[in-house]
């Protein structure tokens, strides 16, 4: 193999420029002065802040030039992950990958820490955020394509993650703890489904759902690739 894929979930970042949602999909993409993903620390996730520490090299250029069709083709609403998603709708012994059917995606305001409990019931729904519908035209999920923030720390806090995501003065999608380790070492693209929003009120619910988009896209991906370029 060329190259490699690290796919798994991670812990996305709301914005009003960025409509990321639990079960959508990030890919690391070159953008600004990173090279698709940036590491941030070194094991410090401080209220106060961060900085990075680490500038990881920028996915092969024929994965790149993959990810540039695939976001093209997907503007225009091709897509073909949808139909290998629909394998885990399907398959009865697949149905711990479906989308939670009574954990809606609730998205708290950054002041707002989680009230306890292993579910957000006893969160108080004034602070939640009020997110407009996807049209019935859009696809069950969303990628995204930019820059992911890896670490060695769970960032369970909303403030915490604002607070990194300013520091880096970049347009960060989603926090992840693997890929600073390997990317320097290894050429690969990063895939992470969203199973968060890196807040106080983050559960494991959503994660196996994650997964599953997280790989369903890969595999769209895989396929698009030339079979010649695969080896060698």
């Amino acid at each position: 193999m060329k190259f490699g894929f690290m796919v798994g979930i991670g812990g996305g970042v709301p914005s009003a420029e960025n409509d990321i949602r639990l079960g959508d999909v990030v890919v690391s993409k070159p953008f600004d002065r990173h090279g698709g993903v940036v590491q941030w620390d070194f094991g410090k996730a401080e209220e106060s802040g961060s900085r990075a520490t680490g500038h990881l090299a920028a996915p092969p250029n024929l994965l790149l030039s993959v990810v540039g069709r695939l976001e093209a083709d997907h503007e225009q609403g091709i897509h073909k992950y949808t139909s290998h998603i629909e394998r885990f709708n399907k398959d009865p012994n697949l149905k711990n990958f479906r989308r939670p059917e009574n954990e809606p995606d609730k998205l708290f305001r950054a002041t707002y820490s989680h009230a306890g409990g292993p579910d957000c019931s006893r969160c108080d729904s004034r602070y939640l955020w009020r997110y407009p519908q996807r049209s019935m035209q859009d696809p069950i999920l969303k990628v995204h394509y930019g820059t992911i923030a890896s670490g060695n720390q769970v960032i369970k806090s909303a403030q915490t993650r604002d607070n990194i995501v300013n520091a880096l003065g970049s347009r960060i999608l989603c926090f992840e703890m693997e890929a600073a380790g390997l990317m320097n070492t290894f050429q690969c693209l990063v895939i992470r489904g969203i199973s968060d929003y890196c807040d106080s009120h983050k559960h494991d619910k959503w994660q196996r759902y994650a997964a599953a988009n997280a790989a369903a896209y890969t595999r769209e991906l895989v396929l698009t690739i030339p079979v010649d370029e695969l080896v060698g």
